[in-house]
Parts: C-alpha cells; sequence; structure tokens
C-alpha cells in the first residue's frame, strides 16, 4: 500500500480513518463531488476495504467464489487516494488537526472523518476457552472459522441474531451439527419483525439446528477428551467441539472519547455529518446521526447505512449540503433464501402478499394504515418500490388490492393509493 503523508501544505488535506464500507464509500463520494485536494484513507486493518456480509456466508461455505474487495486496489490510485492500511490510529488532537499512529508518524488534517465501525463484543467465560471460541467481525475472524469447521463437527452458536443464523445455516452446508443458545426467548430479538422470526425458526429447525431459548450460562470448560462444555443455569450442559459466539457489537468510540467529542452510545452527529467539532465528521456502525423524520438521533448496524451514510457525509464535506437519510433497510441470506427487512418492526398489523411461489412472498407492516415496515422473502424486487412507501408515509385504502401480488407496487406508488 501507498505510504502517505498529510504535511501542512496549501492543498486542503481530508483523512478518513477506517477501512470500513463507510469510509470506502466516504472517499468515492469526495471523488465524484469534484474534491481536488489530497484524500488519505487509514484502515487498522493490512486489506483494502471489503464487504463484511459474506464473511458469515459465502467465506465460510464457498470461499473461492466470495467477492469481498469493495473496489479494485488501482481504483484509489486511480483516483489520487493516498492509502495507509495496517495503520492503528492511537491519538487525535482535535483541536492541533493531528492524528498519531502507533508507529509514531504523525498526519495532519483540514478535515477529518471517523469511520471507526465496531468490533465484536467480548465474551470473558467463553474467551477462556482458548483457541475452541470465534467471533466473527473480520476477514482473519472468517478465514479461521472455515478452517475449524469440518463435516461432523459440533458446533455450538452463543447468539441467535443475524449473524449467529447465518453461522449455522453456513455450518449445516458444510455438514456440521449445530445447536443455537440464545439468552433471549425469543430468536433475533433486535430489530426483526415477529413474523420473520418464526419462519426463519421453521427453516432452521427443518434443516436440524437445535434451538434452546432463554438460556443464560455460568459455565465454561474443555474436557480431557476434547469436548467443549457449557453449562446453564439451571444446570443443563451443552456440549461440542466449537463455539461461535455473536452478542453484539462494542464501539470504536475511543479515539473520538479521547478528542473530546460528543459519544453517547455512539458518535453523536448533526445533519451534516458534524460532530462536536465541524472540522470532525463521522460515519458508520459507531455514529448517532440526526434522523430528519423523527427528530432524533439513532443508531444502525448495517451494510446499507455504512454505505449510504458514508457516501453521504464525504459529499457533505465536500459541498456542505445535509445528509438525507434512507429508510433503515437490511438483509440476510440463509439456506439460498434471501430475507429483507425495511422500516419499522413493530408493526401493529403484517398484511401478506403471498406469490403461491414456494417462500416468494412479502409481508407489509402496517400503523393505522400507513406502511411503516416491510419483509420481502426471495421477493427483492418489490423492496424498492416498498421503502418508497415507508418514506412517503404510503395510506392504505384498498387491503386486497394491496394484497394481490398480481399488482404492481410501483404502479401503487406512482398513483399513491
Amino acid at each position: 500500500m501507498m505510504n502517505a503523508r498529510a504535511d501542512v501544505s496549501d492543498v486542503p488535506v481530508y483523512v478518513v480513518v477506517g477501512g470500513g464500507r463507510a469510509g470506502a464509500s466516504a472517499v468515492a463520494a469526495m471523488r465524484e463531488a469534484n474534491f481536488s485536494g489530497r484524500i488519505l484513507l487509514v484502515g487498522a486493518e493490512p486489506y483494502p476495504p471489503y464487504e463484511r456480509p459474506p464473511l458469515s456466508k459465502e467465506m465460510l461455505v464457498k470461499p473461492e467464489a466470495a467477492q469481498l474487495t469493495i473496489y479494485p486496489e488501482t481504483y484509489y490510485a486511480d483516483k489520487n487516494i493516498e492509502c495507509l492500511f495496517g495503520g492503528s490510529v492511537v491519538r487525535l488532537d482535535s483541536a492541533a488537526h493531528r492524528l498519531t499512529l502507533a508507529s509514531g508518524e504523525e498526519f495532519t488534517f483540514d478535515k477529518l472523518l471517523l469511520a471507526t465501525g465496531a468490533r465484536a463484543r467480548a465474551y470473558p467465560l467463553l474467551d477462556q476457552l482458548g483457541e475452541r471460541v470465534f467471533t466473527l467481525r473480520t476477514r482473519d475472524d472468517s478465514e479461521r472459522l472455515r478452517s475449524a469447521l469440518t463435516p461432523g463437527c459440533r458446533l455450538l452458536v452463543v447468539g441467535g441474531g443475524i449473524i449467529g443464523l447465518e453461522v449455522a445455516a453456513s455450518a449445516i452446508a458444510l455438514g456440521a451439527t449445530v445447536t443455537v443458545i440464545e439468552r433471549a426467548d425469543r430468536l433475533m430479538a433486535r430489530g426483526t419483525p415477529d413474523p420473520l422470526v418464526d419462519i426463519l425458526r421453521r427453516l432452521h429447525v427443518e434443516k436440524g439446528v437445535r434451538f434452546e431459548l432463554g438460556v443464560t450460562l455460568n459455565g465454561a470448560s474443555c474436557s480431557n477428551n476434547g469436548d467443549v462444555l457449557l453449562r446453564a443455569e439451571d444446570g443443563r450442559p451443552f456440549i461440542g467441539d466449537l463455539v461461535v459466539y455473536g452478542i453484539g457489537v462494542e464501539l470504536n468510540t475511543e479515539l473520538a472519547v479521547s478528542a473530546g467529542l460528543h459519544v453517547e452510545n455512539g458518535i453523536v452527529v448533526d445533519e451534516y455529518g458534524r460532530t462536536s467539532r465541524p472540522e470532525i465528521y463521522a460515519a458508520g456502525d459507531a455514529v448517532r446521526q440526526w434522523n430528519p423524520a423523527t427528530r432524533h438521533h439513532q443508531r444502525f448496524e448495517t451494510w446499507a447505512n455504512a454505505q449510504s451514510q458514508g457516501a453521504a457525509v464525504g459529499r457533505s464535506m465536500v459541498t456542505g449540503e445535509p445528509c438525507s437519510m434512507d429508510v433503515p433497510w437490511y438483509w440476510t441470506d440463509q439456506y439460498g433464501h434471501n430475507f429483507q427487512v425495511a422500516g419499522s418492526h413493530e408493526a401493529s398489523e403484517w398484511l401478506h402478499r403471498n406469490t403461491g411461489e414456494g417462500f416468494k412472498s412479502t409481508m407489509l407492516g402496517l400503523v393505522d394504515d400507513v406502511v411503516v415496515g416491510a419483509v420481502t422473502i426471495d421477493n427483492g424486487r418489490e423492496m424498492r418500490p416498498i421503502r418508497t412507501m415507508i418514506a412517503n408515509r404510503f395510506k392504505v385504502t384498498d387491503r386486497a388490492l394491496l394484497a394481490d401480488p398480481r399488482v404492481d407496487l410501483r404502479k401503487l406508488v406512482e398513483c399513491g393509493r
């Protein structure tokens, strides 16, 4: 990678700290907005920015087919974006506009974007198991887990969120047996509509996954014969060969905190993506952004938000225009099926558009006849018009019309019906 120096000069210097989706989207948007100054992209990992969604899916099952890199390595040179990958920033002096790397190298900036993301939340009880326990957040994590997942191995997945279920599906495809252990009394307890949770649970059970819900672990050990033993508070034992856990994330906000920025369950930014220091911006998983629709700050941990917010803030740094906010949206692929979720998961009514073609269907979430959320299953082509419905607070006047899968949702949006 190019070794870059952001020395003081008459050319404006924009620095992006964070080599993930938000950081990559931001530097691309800066050049698209015709910023002609210097851009420095600093990433802690030794790789160019890559996509994280494949880490729990293709990278485990078919690594040779996985497409990870966001942009070709030549992209950054072609766009005159200076890169430093494998460089950890240890200090941010906001008053002096200076960054210090672990190596001791220093950079100055005119504007800075923090896209520092998050890391897997630690679970000390399980971490003591050493090489038998895995988390899944980085490319290295995925490669390490892939080498351990062999046919017939007994995998204990602790955490029934999206990552846990995607890993479970991948492990089943590789011939492992899987038990998912979840502390809550339902799967995907955060941000997932109940109808989708029920569908996913039935699908996993059909594939042979065993679920243990409402479990609090209080013991973890390795036996003399190599078995991993997890024990619940009620005494139930769970025995396996490997453990993967996903119990949420810890935000990488240490740099922002040390620089005196406003941090409250994330780095707080305004409608321009600016932190409490106007020359310092932030985007991505570690950020609480302003939502003009709700008049509140919100934080989202999705690929779509990292991509759109990173690009919006990158543009704002150049143009001074406020950032728009897209309708929240995410997806998961499990057992060859695609599930997409948009908007609010807390609907009072779910209207079904059943196509009669296997899993393929759409569910629209309503509150007081207004479309507030949606789920598509193998029917992603309907997600774009549905997100427009949610953004425009589409009022349902004819339920039968909306439930008819033969009706084109794009035409309903156009005519406002």
